[in-house]
């Protein structure tokens, strides 16, 4: 995720527009709510408005000879078309337990997520990973949009499209949320009841860390100072007649903190980079962290239970703090589980650090 690209915690003030948004990083710790004067120039993955699904492997991984693969659309409750890719054991016989798989925030299905997914299917699960909302290959204008709403109904979106499908046991439906997606994981599970177990993998709250700043740091008065900018933007927004976007994410200028260095390595690099990535050289609008900002999504984290939930975390993550705080508010049965020496992005794709056989054995036990 880089997912926006966090920064340490302080905060400074808006001069030019580069070093506005570097500021903003070092508040939010999530580069989303941008302080720049001017607009960013629309890329490409900004322009896209009609869904056309490719159909090369586009993946940032290998495709698996294990698994059966194809792409698939369904609509949310919004009316939103959403894209994915499906991915099934092979020689299927009679109906299976099944998992929806989402995120890093800013990424998409042929990343991370397709990996989970993917490895998933190869265990026994049928998986679907998912370009959220506005993102990727999914519909919705504008582009590069997130919502804590809309974002969240697209994992039970997921969950309807999975029960549908004739060869999966629809009483037997898990969820992983990855990153900035895990905490959309868990607000989905928090009112789908549907849901019978919930992985929470490197997960970060995006309404807090865009409400509150990285470790809490932001004060009211500078929370109020970026809402009134964004408020202004939406002025702008308006006579333009399109939303203004942020600077590219994930280039670098020197001396950044670790974890956005991490993220570039990941996303503007050919270990990760996807075009349609917004964490790859793309960007969100400006003012997405608007709803993020006046909506908490954890504050009924406490009814996922007696369904599980599994919190995974890097013990080097500079975000391990928000599994933390998670699994102290929800409620039995519950799990944190620290990868020894891992980072944040580590949990994206490193197949030799990411504890698949936990994932497997979890939803073994409780997609039974």
């Amino acid at each position: 995720m880089n997912k926006h690209r966090e920064t340490d915690t302080a905060i400074a003030q808006q001069d030019a527009p580069d070093s506005a948004r570097r500021d903003w990083l070092k508040m939010t710790g999530s580069g989303i709510a941008a302080l720049s004067v001017g607009a960013a120039a629309m890329g490409q993955a900004h322009a896209q408005s009609k869904m056309q699904l490719g159909d090369p492997w586009d993946k940032t991984f290998p495709k698996s000879p294990k698994v059966d693969h194809k792409k698939v659309t369904f609509k949310n409750r919004y009316g939103i078309t959403l894209a994915a890719d499906l991915y099934q054991p092979q020689n299927i016989r009679g109906k299976l337990a099944a998992i929806a798989v989402g995120g890093p925030f800013g990424a998409v299905k042929e990343q991370s997520s397709g990996l989970y997914a993917q490895t998933m299917a190869e265990r026994g699960f049928i998986a679907l990973a998912f370009d959220p909302s506005y993102t990727g290959e999914s519909g919705g204008e504008p582009r590069n949009v997130a919502s804590p709403d809309i974002n969240t109904e697209d994992f039970s979106a997921a969950v309807d499209f999975l029960g549908l499908l004739p060869n999966v046991d629809r009483e037997r439906i898990g969820i992983i949320g990855i990153c900035g997606w895990g905490g959309m994981a868990l607000n989905a599970v928090a009112v789908d009841k549907r849901v019978k177990a919930v992985v929470a993998s490197t997960m970060y709250d995006m309404a807090r860390v865009m409400s509150k700043g990285y470790n809490d740091s932001v004060t009211p008065e500078q929370r109020s100072q970026v809402l009134e900018q964004l408020s202004r933007q939406r002025w702008k927004d308006a006579e333009k007649g399109s939303p203004a976007y942020q600077p590219p994410y994930n280039k670098l200028q020197g001396g950044e903190a670790r974890f956005l260095v991490d993220y570039h390595d990941y996303y503007a690099t050919p270990r990760g980079y996807h075009p349609r990535a917004v964490n790859s050289l793309n960007s969100w609008t400006q003012t997405t962290p608007l709803s993020f900002m006046n909506m908490p999504i954890l504050s009924y984290i406490k009814e996922i239970s007696p369904r599980p939930v599994l919190f995974i975390h890097g013990e080097k993550a500079h975000s391990r703090y928000f599994s933390e705080t998670a699994y102290a508010a929800a409620a039995q049965p519950k799990e944190l589980m620290i990868i020894p020496g891992a980072s944040h992005v580590d949990l994206y794709d490193r197949v030799d650090v990411i504890p698949f056989e936990k994932l497997t054995s979890f939803f073994k036990q409780h997609l039974a």
